[in-house]
């Protein structure tokens, strides 16, 4: 189990420390760009082997929030109203109906990690754990939003991020998070914690650098 914690909690580490010089470095960007899709996968795959015990309560709440993620999503994309305007550019792969198929797998990463984050805390009181979640995602949201639209993950009509976005991230990770904090599975997982922190930094250097 100790080697299983260490050798996922390095990976991710490494992988996101790559793939942050590989944007910050300009004549690598398009190759890292094309590497989007595999990174989210891996660090997807890397966080259910660390998960001790994939229970049905687990696949369940990751099938869920991978149909909620992209369901809001599309939905988005296709009227606006939910998140505002926006489009998805190239960067995230594979589109259905100009929604790509990994941004559920987005919200599961990012979900999960905020989850597992709180709960290796120690934050056990339900309104507490809603609101820090759900506040944490946001503002993890705020500093990608200007990364997505540099690296063509996405962007928003005029360039503009609606104040809509980040009300209806809030509201929908806490939904999200509710459902985390409901299922009935283990929530130990030190390297799904450590992935929350990491993106964090990621996208903080990345929109310093802007």
């Amino acid at each position: 189990m100790i080697i299983r914690f260490k050798t996922c909690s390095s990976l991710i580490v490494l992988f996101y420390s790559v793939g942050l010089f590989g944007f910050l470095y300009p004549p690598t960007v398009p190759l890292f760009k094309q590497l989007v899709p595999f990174h989210l996968l891996l660090m997807t795959g890397l966080l259910i082997v660390n998960q001790h015990v994939r229970n049905r309560s687990f696949w369940i709440f990751l099938a869920i929030t991978y149909v909620a993620g992209f369901l809001v999503e599309l939905v988005g994309t296709q009227t606006g109203l939910v998140f505002g305007s926006y489009s998805y550019g190239g960067t995230l792969g594979y589109k259905i109906f100009d929604t790509p198929l990994l941004i559920g797998v987005n919200w599961i990463l990012v979900i999960y990690s905020a989850g597992m984050a709180l709960s290796i805390l120690g934050v056990r009181n339900l309104y507490a754990f809603l609101f820090l979640g759900a506040s944490s995602v946001t503002l993890l949201d705020f500093l990608i939003e200007p990364v997505a639209m540099e690296y063509d993950y996405w962007d928003w009509a005029g360039g503009v991020v609606p104040v809509q976005n980040y009300i209806v991230w809030f509201i929908f990770s806490a939904v999200l998070l509710l459902g985390f904090h409901k299922a009935k599975f283990a929530k130990n997982s030190g390297p799904a914690a450590i992935l929350f922190v990491v993106q964090f930094l990621f996208f903080l250097v990345l929109y310093i650098s802007l």
